[in-house]
């Protein structure tokens, strides 16, 4: 998928931050995101037509975690390592579902971060079709 914003993003914006609360732009014309109820997870819209569903860890975050106020300090590959295995645990039980709907998926990881995302076309240009994806999603992801 190209990276230049669909032509329509700039409605779409307006559209989603007035219809369903809780959608944040952390930056200017960026995609739009949805903090699910299942802590682990958002939902994301960007502006190329991109539906994201993704659930990641903060190294930082997973290190004080699993340290538990030891001196130890864990190394990056078995810090990465542990948090790989924290992340399958939060995906597993969407996974099988997400694939079966068309969604492709991908794991990022750096310095900061591991995290795992679920990837689809939406159409921008069909708002009501939209509305019902996210609601859609929204649901699959509250907590049970």
């Amino acid at each position: 998928m190209s990276e230049t914003p669909h032509t329509e993003w700039p409605q779409v914006q307006t559209h989603l931050k007035h219809t369903i609360p809780g959608f944040e732009q952390y930056e200017a014309d960026g995609a739009l995101t949805l903090q699910l109820d299942d802590e682990d997870w958002q939902l994301e819209i960007t502006p190329q037509g991109l539906l994201i569903c993704q659930a990641g860890y903060a190294l930082e975050d997973m290190e004080s975690l699993l340290s538990d106020g030891t001196p130890e300090d864990l190394g990056t590959d078995e810090l990465a390592k542990q948090v790989k295995f924290y992340i399958n645990q939060v995906v597993s039980k969407y996974r099988p579902r997400l694939k079966a709907e068309g969604f492709t998926e991908r794991t990022e990881m750096n310095d900061e971060y591991v995290a795992v995302f679920f990837e689809r076309p939406v159409d921008l240009n069909n708002l009501p079709e939209l509305d019902q994806v996210i609601a859609k999603y929204r649901q699959q992801f509250s907590a049970s």
